[in-house]
């Protein structure tokens, strides 16, 4: 498969950053409008209804359904122990009962009169949601969770696996472009947001599951490694719910893609400081981006270069080949048309990447980049 982008990434030092914490059903909120939060505190808390499981009461005793009632000895509601004796048949001249056991623990829900079928759920799921970044709680959802805000620095991705991390940030990558392998991984880094540079290999990824590495962070990934990663292809499906032990983020795109020289140098310079990553991912309708938040980090100088136009100066990102994934800043917005080799007239504009080289290329085939 060639190379892949999703247009429209944010990278920069000072973000506002909002994030919703909600539960899957309604529950506790343990926090209140202005309070200080960290990623790891729990900010609202429910239960998920245990597993349910049908016994069918009357075929077990061999009595008709209306006499299931008089058989039980437990009763709707009451708690069951794995292995306790749910009914028991009155048998022949008080010999030969047939005694129905529990499978599960939990509680016995109902006996129908009508079926003899016996509804039996295990114990409810406790479910936490967490702050996920440092932050403070802007807004209550009644029933529901909370709205953390927080001032950080943000890097978005093009492409991420698995869910949410917190831990410090290491660089492993002495250059955007280098390729992270197995090599570069030890257990030094267990626990910890490892920052690659280019594409990082399968062998590495799994070399980061074994080590328990926190999350990777790099420019490039394989994209028939992601189905030799998981036993399956993603297409274009949500991303984040693989349960894998180390999350993935990845910056520029699927193929051999060196990280944006700035989201390295960005990213770098954060190093040792905690962040909070996630790789759920979704470019359909709704799109959710993984990304690396790092809270705190634009405190002291806040660059707040607005996310401006297409202007002079403003930082830009090739979309299209043949310099596909290539970073500069627009030198030139030329009024005049040109003819493109297929002979259209588009406008264009000038590019420079670094080290003098400049390039002329239709509008449409960059990206303005929100630092």
């Amino acid at each position: 498969m060639g190379d892949a982008y999703t247009p429209g990434l944010t990278v920069t030092r000072h973000a506002m950053v909002r994030k919703t914490r909600r539960l899957p059903l309604p529950g506790q909120v343990l926090r209140q409008v202005g309070d200080k939060v960290q990623s790891g505190d729990v900010v609202a808390r429910t239960e998920l209804p245990g597993k349910v499981h049908l016994k069918n009461l009357a075929t077990a005793l061999g009595a008709m359904p209306d006499e299931v009632a008089a058989q039980l000895r437990i009763r709707p509601g009451e708690a069951l122990e794995k292995g306790a004796v749910i009914a028991e048949s009155k048998g022949f001249f008080g010999y030969f009962k047939t005694r129905v056991m529990s499978p599960i623990e939990g509680t016995l829900e109902s006996v129908s009169e009508v079926t003899g079928q016996a509804v039996l759920r295990e114990p409810p799921v406790p479910v936490e949601v967490k702050a996920y970044v440092d932050g403070t709680v802007v807004e209550i959802l009644a029933g529901e969770g909370v709205v953390v805000e927080t001032e950080a620095a943000l890097v978005q991705g093009i492409f991420g696996l698995s869910g949410e991390v917190n831990a410090p940030l290491v660089v492993v990558a002495p250059s955007p472009d280098h390729v992270l392998d197995v090599a570069d991984l030890t257990t030094a880094h267990t626990g910890k947001v490892v920052l690659g540079g280019g594409r990082t290999t399968l062998a590495a990824m799994k070399q980061a599951m074994e080590l328990r590495v926190a999350a990777i962070v790099c420019g490039g990934f394989a994209y028939q490694d992601v189905k030799e990663l998981l036993g399956y292809d993603v297409g274009v499906a949500v991303t984040g719910t693989e349960g894998l032990p180390t999350t993935l983020v990845v910056t520029e795109g699927f193929g051999d893609i060196a990280m944006a020289k700035a989201t390295y140098e960005l990213l770098a310079s954060l190093a040792g400081k905690m962040a909070s990553v996630c790789g759920a991912t979704q470019i359909r309708a709704g799109v959710i981006r993984p990304e690396v938040v790092v809270p705190g980090a634009s405190a002291a100088a806040a660059e707040e270069s607005a996310a401006g136009g297409l202007e002079v100066g403003a930082p830009v990102r090739c979309i299209r080949a043949p310099y596909f994934g290539r970073i500069g800043t627009v030198a030139a917005l030329p009024v005049e048309l040109a003819t493109m080799p297929s002979e259209t007239k588009v406008r264009v504009l000038d590019v420079d990447l670094g080290g003098g080289e400049v390039i002329r290329v239709p509008r449409a085939n960059v990206e303005v980049i929100e630092r």
